[in-house]
């Protein structure tokens, strides 16, 4: 197998995959102690193709919002077998792990983590019940300023603690916004992903410093929790359950 996503690299370690996995990108980063001995073929976008022939894999995994169409159209015209990817809803993770499980002989792991993502739906669930609805705006990149819109998984993952991302007209996925003050008087939350863009605590002092009224609204989030799918996803929503509650009990505080 030769994964072109990374949140799917993460997923066939945990489906007991290794030694099928022959081939990854550059930014599949996890497990990071284990993912740096396959070999990486290139990036997300564009691969080195003579890499990935030498290989020789069966079987590629490809994703509708990472890999663009002529790349994943060539490696089936080359031969291959070209799995598709697209999770959006985050219940779509169940399936995931049992068309994985079913194509590669991992039947049980795969029960196993539909289980352990269950487990942390209804977790989730329980602390969301007691969650207000908040306007979110949910910055993924700078110069320009961009965000996600209402229809993408990360979206979807912030429903789940009744954050509704604002922003975007649904027409375009990933849409470029305008940072200013009309904009920033919806949103109750202003988060900063930490990718694909790297936002740190210095770009929180900028915004604060540039946008003093709309200050307390900042915060950092970490992006693998809530745009991988797949086993990180388990721990995404987790992870979510205990950011909504710290960011609800400084709001009281306020």
């Amino acid at each position: 197998i030769v994964s072109l996503v990374p949140s799917i690299t993460e997923t066939l370690f945990a489906l007991g995959l290794e030694e099928a996995l022959v081939g990854r990108t550059a930014f599949c980063i996890h497990p990071r102690d284990r993912v740096k001995r396959v070999r990486s073929v290139g990036g997300t976008k564009r691969i080195n193709t003579t890499k990935l022939h030498a290989i020789a894999p069966t079987h590629v995994i490809v994703n509708i919002d990472e890999t663009p169409k002529p790349l994943a159209d060539s490696l089936n015209e080359a031969g291959y077998t070209v799995i598709v990817t697209h999770p959006i809803e985050v219940e779509d993770n169940r399936a995931l792990f049992t068309l994985l499980g079913g194509l590669f002989g991992r039947v049980d792991q795969a029960h196993a983590l539909c289980q352990a993502f269950d487990a942390a739906m209804a977790d989730l669930a329980e602390v969301a019940a007691t969650l207000p609805e908040r306007r979110v705006l949910y910055l993924i990149w700078k110069d320009p300023w961009m965000t996600v819109s209402a229809e993408t998984y990360v979206a979807k993952m912030l429903g789940q603690v009744h954050w509704r991302v604002i922003g975007g007209d649904g027409a375009v996925r990933y849409p470029e916004i305008p940072l200013n003050d009309r904009l920033l008087s919806e949103a109750d939350l202003v988060l900063f992903s930490s990718e694909p863009f790297p936002f740190v605590d210095r770009h929180i002092a900028d915004f604060r410093s540039a946008h003093p009224r709309h200050a307390h609204k900042a915060r950092t989030i970490d992006g693998e929790m809530t745009s991988w799918y797949g086993v990180r996803a388990i721990a995404g929503l987790r992870y979510l359950a205990t950011l909504a509650e710290s960011t609800r009990q400084m709001a009281s505080a306020r």
